[in-house]
């Protein structure tokens, strides 16, 4: 199960989520509340799976809420608002809801965050038990990945080894390998779920990188080859700690 919260300064959207949440068998609802200090203390507190959060809320916005709580819990946002879409999706939500929330995108949303949770927990275990089979199930998983091509039923193979990073713009990325540069149709948040981490990271709203690539880091600059690739502001800490950790090997 997956235990939600529901997190709204308006009671009534509060109630809507619950009931939502209730016809879907594999969520638990834990609370609902109209105060984000009080959500942001079950999460704390380790209760919370995943947050039906509002962005515009007197008392804390959404946004800070999410540079509280971290990577601890998933996050859907739920707003009337669409033009805080980008700024969500750079806290790497799972999806962004705009009020008066159908069902149909509600359903999508929450299918989405159980595959996102499922890998989560199964990349958990794997580290933490540090099992032999793990070592056999990397081994025996793909190197690669297909990519829709400018024709319908166009696909391109990518391997994963060739990426030296990644370019996000609106619904389009380009990812740059050693010879080409190639354009898909895609958002930048759904392709980094399918990159393994590592060696692919997210430094920036724009772009994921490959660490093998990386030559040289230069303050709040990744270098890959010639290019130059800022580090963003809320991705800065969980980098350079993940690079800290990597220089003491």
């Amino acid at each position: 199960m997956i235990r939600c919260i529901a997190v709204d300064d308006e009671a009534y959207a509060t109630n809507i989520i619950a009931d939502y949440i209730s016809k879907m068998p594999f969520l638990e609802l834990v609370g609902k509340t109209t105060s984000p200090i009080e959500a942001i203390n079950w999460v704390q507190e380790g209760k919370v799976d995943l947050v039906f959060l509002d962005i515009q809320m007197p008392e804390l916005t959404g946004i800070q809420f999410m540079k509280i709580c971290g990577s601890k819990c998933k996050v859907i946002l739920t707003t009337a608002y669409p033009e805080y879409a980008l700024e969500g999706y750079e806290h790497d939500v799972v999806d962004y809801l705009l009020k008066p929330i159908p069902f149909d995108r509600f359903y999508k949303a929450v299918h989405k965050a159980q595959s996102m949770l499922q890998l989560q927990e199964s990349t958990t275990a794997a580290v933490a038990t540090q099992m032999p089979a793990t070592e056999q199930t990397a081994a025996s998983a793909p190197g690669y990945m297909f990519v829709k091509g400018e024709s319908k039923n166009k696909f391109l193979k990518v391997v994963y080894s060739d990426i030296l990073y990644v370019e996000g713009l609106k619904n389009y990325v380009s990812l740059y390998l050693p010879e080409q540069r190639l354009v898909t149709y895609q958002s930048l948040t759904d392709l980094a779920e399918q990159l393994p981490q590592p060696p692919f990271y997210r430094v920036h709203r724009s772009y994921i990188i490959s660490i093998d690539k990386v030559s040289m880091i230069d303050g709040n600059t990744v270098y890959i080859n010639d290019k130059e690739i800022p580090v963003g502001e809320t991705y800065r800490e969980g980098f350079l700690s993940m690079i800290r950790d990597k220089s003491k090997v």
